[in-house]
């Protein structure tokens, strides 16, 4: 019997998303149908999967909780902040992603789910009005708060919340909309000090409101989690940030339709050696994501994410005549029609022996938050488990369910985005955290 490198997951494990949508209700739902045996988690690695342990007459195919303590689902308790006042069972409603038959049974727990004021800035997500936002009164009138003032209102959420729920362990998830881009800028996002300063000095171009969050739990000493393609955690103040508290991160955009199809078909054409004239990729969506999407400035974000995905595994400097001039477009497109049913289209255009023109066309028809709670379950009880085991800053194993992984730009690091890579990382993890030896080498 191998020990275990990790303490015991002893007590609840609060579980506090920023954004009461889509994807965070059917999430809630779809843990709190699980618990009572009314629903099974399917696609959640963490409760399916199972990997090798030692070798030889030693080896084990064991699930992941087997090998390490994980939190279990009736220990989780949800929290959650959003600009919208309703509680989770009229958003889960709302969202129109599950059926009624699937959200009735729980009806009672997620009305006690109501969200805390959001912080919020309408500049950050133009295609959101909603008025459940911190707000300042003063001189009998009310103003937005300061970066610094959303700061101290978030580190109060979280304190109280843990306490009123008597938590052992939090989490915070950022399973909101897309930001528009903030670019990574040295003399702000490079050291903490600096950050700080513009925090304190309501710098509201350099600091986006999900770097409030983020700032907030880390200060906290709660794991925190971008699920967007968001700058926030993805520069080194934070990662200053999260070494000191000795707290990790992770991030960043959860990987569920399109980028997962393209971080696993990719690999087929690298290791075929198979050579790329084009990669086009296109969606429908009509949920609110796809909504803040249809702004430009938001989509922007996005689109940097999701072109980042073919940069490491199709790679021009090691193989230019297959990979070194292919061309790479990414369009999302709000059609409200299909609601959280998003449509993806890819169109592959390779070339082979001799240099002959080929096609590869995909459409996958997939359900956008029900390709995410499992993924948003997965982080959630993984970087727990990272805590536990006192593993801090940035989480390069959970690579295997963020769509642009984060690295160290400074020192000329490369993400590992090739899907069976990442999955050897999460494995090697997960054994070594088990006290088994990392037995799978990374190419």
């Amino acid at each position: 019997m191998n020990q275990s490198k990790v303490s015991p997951a002893e007590g609840r494990l609060g579980i506090l998303v920023v954004g009461c949508g889509a994807v965070a209700t059917t999430l809630m739902t779809g843990v709190l149908m699980a618990r009572k045996g009314l629903a099974k988690p399917i696609g959640s690695m963490t409760q399916y999967d199972k990997i090798r342990v030692g070798k030889g007459g030693e080896c084990q195919y064991l699930n992941y909780g087997a090998i390490v303590p994980l939190a279990r689902l009736s220990d989780l308790v949800f929290g959650c902040w959003d600009v919208y006042p309703q509680n989770a069972y009229q958003a889960a409603r709302y969202a129109e992603v599950l059926k009624e038959q699937d959200i009735e049974p729980v009806h009672d727990e997620l009305e006690q789910i109501i969200p805390m004021r959001a912080a919020f800035d309408p500049n950050y997500a133009k295609r959101l009005s909603g008025e459940h936002v911190m707000q300042v009164e003063e001189n009998g009138s009310c103003r937005q708060p300061t970066r610094w003032e959303m700061v101290s209102a978030l580190r109060a959420d979280i304190r109280r919340f843990k306490t009123e729920h008597d938590c052992a362990r939090l989490v915070v998830l950022w399973a909101a909309s897309t930001e528009i881009y903030v670019p990574v800028d040295e003399s702000v996002h490079y050291h903490l000090t600096d950050l700080e300063a513009a925090m304190l000095a309501d710098d509201r171009s350099h600091v986006a409101p999900s770097m409030c969050y983020a700032y907030a739990a880390l200060s906290e000493g709660v794991p925190f989690i971008m699920g967007a393609p968001n700058t926030t955690v993805d520069i080194p103040a934070m990662w200053e940030l999260a070494e000191r508290m000795q707290t990790p991160i992770a991030g960043k955009d959860f990987k569920t339709g399109q980028t997962l199809v393209k971080s696993g078909f990719a690999p087929i054409i690298s290791t075929r050696c198979l050579g790329l004239s084009g990669w086009f990729s296109t969606n429908i969506l009509g949920n609110r994501d796809g909504l803040v999407l249809d702004e430009p400035e938001n989509f922007h974000t996005k689109e940097v994410s999701k072109l980042s995905t073919l940069e490491t595994i199709l790679d021009a400097d090691s193989q230019p005549e297959l990979y070194g001039d292919y061309y790479h477009k990414v369009r999302i497109n709000y059609y409200p029609p299909r609601n959280d049913n998003k449509e993806s289209w890819d169109n592959i255009d390779i070339f082979g022996w001799m240099g002959y023109p080929m096609q590869i066309k995909i459409n996958f028809l997939c359900r956008d938050s029900i390709l995410a709670a499992p993924v948003c379950l997965d982080l959630c009880l993984l970087i727990d488990l990272a805590a536990r085991a006192g593993r801090y800053g940035i989480q390069r194993f959970l690579s295997f369910f963020l769509k642009s992984p984060m690295h160290d730009y400074r020192v000329g690091e490369q993400p590992v985005n090739h899907l069976y890579q990442q999955y050897t990382m999460l494995k090697n993890a997960l054994r070594e955290m088990g006290g088994y030896p990392s037995d799978e080498l990374l190419d």
